[in-house]
């Protein structure tokens, strides 16, 4: 039996999966590592400390097999989260800087007060905000005797594919897939290639930049790995949400998937074209690989809230309401409804479509009868009505109707949230036996990269259900909660 080897580098940590031809995990590992806080916004990573729960989480994975069956490895990464190494030594020269860290606030403020963002935005479909890394870079690149070391060849930057993928070939692969790039600031998704413009405005040296690879294809091979055989093909690259994307299966135009993670990252295929938002949404590239007829390219349309998990956590740890996560749907379900209470999770301003970082969480409908039963169904309730707002931004930008939802991530194993989401958006979730599919869509862009799995047919023949929730008939009583809901954002 041959295996594939999905490492999903995470923010908080790194899984490892084994994967047979069938997709039955046959492996497993896990490493958390830890989060590195220098000052209020600011977050960084060890780039050591990654490495090495990459390697605990492969010692991990590996017990069940033989390395010799391993066929290739596939990557799914943080993206965005930015790092600079020295090209002789591989040594890092700074710590990384995570998405999340918003350091550079006030560069984009500056950008877009210069007038950039129209044109930043029709090159790359992103806006100009501290999230992607093109301006962390630039940040970087104004640290002592760093930008005088990237003009002269002596480093190399990346995101975390750019450097695992670095590290497990012994410095000789120094690349990044076209999803990565894509979420850069620096690279022009029409084109698929770095744009000179981009890198003029944010004083980035090309030279520093890596070799721009399709998500599926062989890119190089291990070399001096503890444990691992040299050899074995890196076929798979794809940033987290790209991956949810394929391992979703979502290969036709329309298809659109929702990760409920600490937030909710919701993304919809449109096609072999990018398309411009009006809604606030992103644009992205959602993959590249060989296909029948020469390579296919997709395109996605990304929305993100900012909270979706970590709501139910602050009812854990903020209000006490709940000692742990796994105890909110029973709570929600001991009422029939939230009694007329509806929560914004707006605690860290509000993403697509609103894009109102003064934005602050609001709890409207409270009255002497509401009880802790009730806040615990408006959260997981307002979880689904945000993303109500981004899906129906994404129909109006795409000129497409949503008629599924497939859906992954932790709080997917909710079913009052899955049934709910289902109600309000009116429309089938399916929820697949493999939730972690941003592990499975880095297995797949593998195999198919290797040949383990012929084309994208047989992978969405391998995909399986775990659950589906249908929508109510009744959608009186939904209209009426989605107008109270707009009512209670516009507060918010």
């Amino acid at each position: 039996m041959r295996h594939v080897i999905s490492i999903d580098q995470g923010t908080t940590g790194t899984t490892v999966l084994v994967l047979d031809q069938q997709l039955a995990v046959v492996g497993r590992g896990y490493q958390e590592f830890r989060q590195i806080y220098p000052q209020p916004g600011w977050v960084e990573h060890d780039t050591e400390d990654i490495w090495a729960s990459v390697q605990a989480a492969l010692a991990q994975a590996l017990v069940t097999i033989a390395p010799s069956s391993i066929a290739a490895i596939g990557i799914t990464n943080q993206r965005e989260t930015s790092l600079l190494w020295d090209r002789a030594t591989g040594a890092p020269r700074h710590h990384a800087i995570v998405w999340q860290d918003r350091r550079t606030a006030d560069r984009c403020a500056a950008l877009k007060a210069a007038g950039h963002e129209p044109r930043v935005r029709a090159l790359t479909g992103l806006t100009l905000d501290p999230y992607f890394s093109g301006t962390k870079l630039a940040w970087m690149l104004a640290q002592p005797g760093l930008a005088e070391d990237a003009r002269a060849g002596k480093l190399a930057f990346g995101t975390i594919d750019s450097y695992l993928c670095w590290r497990l070939t012994a410095g000789a692969a120094h690349v990044t897939d076209v999803t990565n790039a894509s979420r850069t600031l620096l690279f022009d998704i029409t084109r698929l290639a770095w744009s000179d413009e981009l890198l003029e405005l944010l004083g980035v040296p090309r030279a520093i930049l890596p070799t721009v690879v399709p998500s599926s294809g062989t890119i190089g091979v291990t070399r001096g790995v503890p444990g691992l055989p040299d050899g074995i093909p890196i076929a798979g690259l794809a940033g987290d949400q790209q991956a949810a994307l394929f391992g979703q299966a979502c290969f036709t135009p329309g298809d659109a998937k929702c990760t409920y993670g600490t937030g909710a990252f919701i993304l919809m295929n449109t096609g072999d074209a990018p398309v411009a938002s009006k809604s606030g949404l992103l644009t992205t590239v959602a993959w590249q690989i060989p296909g029948p007829h020469g390579t296919e390219v997709r395109y996605a349309l990304e929305g993100s809230a900012f909270i979706a998990g970590a709501a139910v956590q602050w009812l854990r740890d903020g209000l006490g309401i709940i000692q742990s996560a796994s105890e909110i749907e029973a709570l929600a379900r001991t009422v029939p409804d939230a009694g007329g209470v509806l929560l914004v999770p707006a605690f860290a301003g509000l993403g697509a479509p609103h894009w109102r970082p003064d934005a602050r969480a609001a709890i409207t409908g409270i009255t002497r009868g509401t009880t802790k039963a009730h806040l615990a169904r408006a959260t997981l309730e307002g979880i689904a009505l945000q993303n109500v707002d981004i899906l129906r931004a994404m129909e109006r930008d795409s000129g497409r109707t949503l008629t599924e939802l497939r859906v992954d991530g932790g709080a997917s194993a909710n079913d009052l949230l899955m049934q709910f989401q289902s109600d309000v958006l009116g429309v089938v979730i399916r929820r697949p036996e493999i939730v972690e599919t941003t592990a499975l869509g880095a297995a797949f862009l593998a195999g198919l990269g290797t040949g383990l799995w012929k084309d994208q047919g047989e992978l969405a023949r391998t995909w399986r259900e775990q659950r589906r929730f249908t929508p109510t008939t009744d959608r009186a009583p939904i209209a009426e909660i989605l107008t109270h809901w707009a009512q209670a954002v516009a507060k918010a």
